[in-house]
């Protein structure tokens, strides 16, 4: 089920999440093939695509990060997690800093590409001052 280690040994797999998930990205941003779907709009599908690219990409990188099944990245699969949060903390900055820049001048990115870099760089804030806290403040040590 969800969050469990693959017995035996193996590893669980991460490359076809990756592939497809990069495959999908790289159609959002740059070849734009796209149907109307049954909402009538090539762009609104576009944009969903690049949704499950972009969850698929991060299945792909939980697989492969904690060798395991799973979706939430519970604080004891962490090997140092302040550490990690702190790094964490500084990609989020990136994140949110590259959505303003994708915002005001757009580039070729899709136009709510600034909107998606903002949800996942406050996400990814969110929980790195969740863990920091929790391995400083909120510690029961």
């Amino acid at each position: 089920m969800f969050g469990e280690v693959v017995s035996d040994g193996q590893k669980p797999d991460w490359r076809i999440y990756f592939l497809v998930g990069s495959i999908l990205i790289i159609d959002t941003i740059f070849f734009k093939i796209s149907f109307s779907g049954p909402w009538d709009s090539s762009s609104f599908t576009l944009g969903v695509i690049g949704l499950i690219g972009l969850t698929m990409l991060y299945v792909s990188w939980y697989r492969f990060t904690f060798n395991r099944q799973g979706l939430v990245p519970w604080l004891d699969l962490w090997k140092d997690p302040k550490v990690s949060a702190q790094k964490e903390l500084f990609i989020s900055f990136l994140f949110l800093i590259l959505a303003f820049i994708i915002g005001k001048e757009g580039f070729f990115f899709p136009e709510p590409t600034a909107l998606i870099f903002s949800l996942v760089g406050l996400l990814m804030l969110i929980q790195s001052v969740y863990v920091l806290l929790s391995v400083s403040i909120l510690s029961d040590n």
